[in-house]
């Protein structure tokens, strides 16, 4: 599959977007850069060595705080490119959130 064979559209970065991949459990992090996104994932283009990285599920962080960020698993390696799919939150995260949210509106 093509990465213009996307289900859902994207919006590609012509200088691409800096952003960060980190692991699941916090031990690594790299550098890298968003050349297009869509509601389902991304195609990242990646500074350094993926060698040695756990890649079947990872963080894709879109601000240097870490407060936007993404679930991915990897579904696709092109040389210093990979395509990630965002995993889905799964309910009990949504309604954690929404709850949090709410309570935080009362305040």
């Amino acid at each position: 599959m093509a990465y213009g064979d996307r289900k859902s559209g994207r919006v590609d970065f012509e200088r691409g977007i800096p952003v960060y991949m980190m692991g699941i459990d916090g031990t690594w992090r790299r550098d890298c850069m968003m050349i297009d996104v869509s509601q389902t994932g991304a195609r990242l283009l990646i500074e350094g060595s993926l060698e040695g990285l756990d890649l079947k599920e990872f963080f894709l962080l879109l601000s240097s705080t870490g407060l936007a960020y993404r679930r991915c698993k990897l579904v696709r390696l092109a040389g210093d490119q990979i395509g990630v799919a965002f995993l889905a939150q799964d309910a009990s995260t949504k309604k954690k959130a929404a709850k949090k949210r709410s309570t935080d509106q009362v305040v």
